[in-house]
């Protein structure tokens, strides 16, 4: 049986780590190819512009990895609005060059579904491909809801292929993403009360859009 290692905060230093691991995890799915659709290319972009949206949790929420540096959550604080990242524009442009754009379309199509309420926004949970079913994203989630349980505020995440590990934590589906010419996302919510469905829609937002930084993996 696998043990899973001591979860902790993240410092500075594990930005760049950390924006790794991300991009290891998300690498080998449908939504890494339609952001950054040269192969050669993909994980070292990935990293780049992950990097900025780590950074931006260090002052804006989050982010809580095992002692290994093989599974970690990134998530902001949206209990009010909060700024983009400094010079996003001009970094985006940096990290990304002809792809940039599809990190854009991606970035509003989200924040457009993104609820207007306060709320934890839980933008990633990521595992290295490695590591994967040895119970550290289990346990992440574990100890992610821990910790929403005592801000009593709904959690949101945007899910590719995972949405049954995050059912058993008591987020529940929202309608499907899909990007275009592109792959799907799951939206899906958690109520700080998981006996309580009444959580108000997000009626100033469209429903549909054409256009993330914010998956979950």
């Amino acid at each position: 049986m696998d043990t899973v290692p001591r979860i902790r905060a993240a410092r500075w230093a594990d930005k760049d780590p950390v924006a790794v691991l991300i991009a290891d995890a998300l690498h080998p799915s449908p939504l890494a190819a339609w952001l950054v659709p040269d192969p050669a290319q993909r994980r070292r972009i990935l990293a780049d512009v992950l990097v900025i949206w780590v950074e931006h949790a260090m002052f804006f929420g989050d982010i809580y990895l095992t002692d290994d540096v093989t599974a970690a959550t990134v998530g902001f604080h949206r209990y009010r609005p909060i700024p983009p990242p400094a010079n996003y524009g001009i970094r985006l442009a940096d990290s990304a060059g002809p792809n940039a754009g599809r990190f854009d379309i991606l970035e509003q199509t989200l924040s457009l579904r993104r609820p207007t309420e306060p709320h934890y926004h839980l933008a990633f949970l990521a595992v290295q491909p490695e590591a994967q079913r040895t119970g550290r994203g289990t346990a992440m989630l574990a100890h992610h809801r821990s910790r929403i349980d005592r801000v009593d505020l709904p959690s949101w995440t945007d899910t590719v292929n995972a949405q049954d590990l995050y059912a058993r934590y008591g987020y529940t589906p929202r309608p499907t993403i899909t990007l275009p010419n592109g792959p799907a996302i799951d939206p899906m919510r958690r109520d700080p009360d998981p006996g309580d469905d009444a959580w108000p829609l997000n009626t100033t937002r469209p429903t549909t859009t054409s256009r993330q930084q914010d998956i979950a993996i």
